[in-house]
């Protein structure tokens, strides 16, 4: 009988959907596990960019608070960026000039918008006035085609014309025995020439002005319909969106929805890949500005970060994968008897390590859980999941998801491996200091390739106290062929002090200030020098 229910179980997890587009809305609802305030601040009325690297739950949480905002009478307009438009690679067409590049995003994108609330107002047509919202929505899509980004360049224009003209003349003469011959003969040539040209000079920056038409005013007309509600425009994706295109997008939300009473916008970005705004002439700029425009207080990998708390981590992941479990139609359709997230875990793990396991795994990460528990699942076949089948997953995913992001961009696999061997090979840690203020797209690249995670921001030293640090740890794939064997970890921070008889002290939870922290820090000046 426990053979059966495991088997069950494990078909269930491999059934699991791997990413929360592809569920529906209303199991995302029911699957979505709050944590600590972070609804809470999504469920404000100020417009907000939400970030979080990919696999975090941002696609989830806007789901979730679309749902919420429904089930209370809201308007919500969602609209995923990464599927808008008939002809997506258009934007990314480098040969197409930016400015129509830009104008199809934001045709498109209100497009999505005039769609999603015709669709709202159509089923709500006995509540709502038709004979208003109708011409309503007709002048909304009619001022979709104002809508145009234009450029301001110089044009010169080149013409010339030349004339030339050649005259000859000549007597010719012949004689014979019979007759005298005499001619006149002359030649006339004329040459016309003429050239065109035409050229764009451009003078310093070339500026680009959106124009809106008379968007806003329509936004605030629906408003006045739906009153008291309040329309949530919800915008996902974000950075699936070509990134020279973001600032004029975002343009375009600030000047016709913010400042529109009873409209809420939220964004869902990956915070390495977005651009919000760039500067124009006179303290002018297009886009977003973060913090004065939209609040950008929200960062779901911070929410994510579980190492200072493993119990909050273990009841997150509890609730996240039961609930994801009995989603599935597996689960539902057997008699497993599994009611509760005790009996749950005591049936689906061989023992309430192998479960710690899976959450060190994760890393804090909810996708990479579901994938890791996927696949641990098809090694176990009809047996419970034990820490070898979690390590064997972990390995593998690692290496098909994460490495393989690296792979392509030759410096940052030189910078992974140099890590490793630095962190691991030399110091037996998991984990490195690098300081806040320190900019590098090599280690951007790997935090968003979910290879380091930040545990913890601007950690205070005693030996230079003006100076801040982060605290970087080691993804869990990096290092789980090295455990059980001479490399494998001691410890999350290796701290200056030995322990006495040559042997290293470690830390496994980053406090607010080190006072022995030399030997943790990372130098890559170190990496570059060598590089060379």
């Amino acid at each position: 009988m426990p053979e059966k229910v495991n088997a069950a179980l494990n078909r269930a997890f491999m059934g699991l959907a791997r990413r929360a587009e592809r569920i529906d809305r209303s199991r995302l609802v029911d699957t979505f596990v709050d944590v600590g305030s972070l609804f809470t601040l999504l469920s404000s009325v100020d417009h907000q960019v939400i970030f979080g690297r990919r696999g975090t739950g941002k696609t989830h949480v806007l789901n979730y608070l679309s749902g919420a905002r429904l089930d209370d009478g809201d308007v919500v307009v969602y609209v995923d960026l990464s599927n808008i438009g008939s002809s997506g690679g258009i934007y990314s067409d480098q040969d197409i000039p930016i400015t129509e590049r830009a104008t199809r995003l934001l045709v498109d994108t209100l497009l999505a918008v005039h769609d999603s609330l015709f669709t709202y107002f159509v089923e709500h047509a006995e509540e709502l006035d038709l004979s208003r919202s109708g011409p309503l929505l007709d002048r909304f899509a009619n001022s979709i085609t104002q809508v145009r980004v234009v450029g301001e360049v110089e044009t010169q224009v080149k013409q010339a014309q030349s004339k030339a003209q050649e005259d000859s003349s000549g007597l010719r003469t012949a004689i014979s025995a019979e007759s005298l011959e005499l001619a006149l003969e002359t030649e006339n040539k004329e040459t016309t020439t003429d050239s065109f040209s035409a050229s764009t000079e451009r003078r310093g920056r070339e500026r680009h002005t959106v124009h809106f038409g008379s968007t806003r005013r329509i936004w605030e007309e629906i408003t006045e319909i739906i009153r008291p509600r309040s329309v949530w425009v919800l915008l996902d994706e974000w950075s699936s969106v070509p990134i020279e295109l973001q600032p004029y997008l975002a343009d375009l939300v600030r000047r016709s929805i913010f400042p529109v009473r009873g409209v809420v916008t939220k964004i869902a970005a990956i915070e390495q890949r977005s651009s919000f705004s760039f500067p124009q002439d006179k303290g002018n700029y297009i886009g977003i500005e973060l913090g004065a425009d939209a609040a950008a207080d929200v960062n779901l990998d911070d929410f994510m970060v579980f190492d200072n708390d493993a119990t909050r981590a273990r009841n997150f992941y509890k609730g996240l994968l039961f609930k994801h479990l009995k989603s599935t139609e597996i689960f539902q359709k057997s008699a497993l008897g599994i009611d509760s997230e005790v009996t749950f875990l005591r049936t689906a793990f061989t023992q309430i390590t192998t479960f710690d396991e899976l959450v060190r795994a994760s890393e804090g990460v909810p996708r990479d859980a579901i994938n890791i528990v996927i696949q641990a699942a098809q090694y176990a076949g009809s047996e419970p999941l034990s820490v070898d089948h979690v390590r064997r997953a972990a390995d593998a995913w690692y290496q098909r998801d994460k490495e393989g992001a690296v792979k392509e961009r030759e410096n940052a696999k030189s910078l992974l491996h140099w890590i490793i061997q630095e962190v691991i090979g030399s110091r037996r840690a998991r984990a490195f200091l690098l300081g806040s203020d320190e900019k590098d797209d090599l280690i951007e690249a790997l935090f968003d390739a979910r290879i380091i995670h930040i545990l913890k921001k601007n950690i205070s030293t005693h030996d230079e106290p003006g100076k801040r640090f982060d605290v970087y740890k080691l993804d869990y794939g990096c290092y789980v062929n090295f455990i059980s064997t001479a490399k494998s970890p001691q410890g999350l921070l290796q701290l200056d002090d030995d322990g006495g008889e040559g042997h290293s002290q470690f830390i496994e939870v980053p406090p607010d200030d080190y006072r022995a922290i030399r030997r943790a820090i990372l130098r890559l000046s170190e990496f570059y020098q060598g590089a060379r």
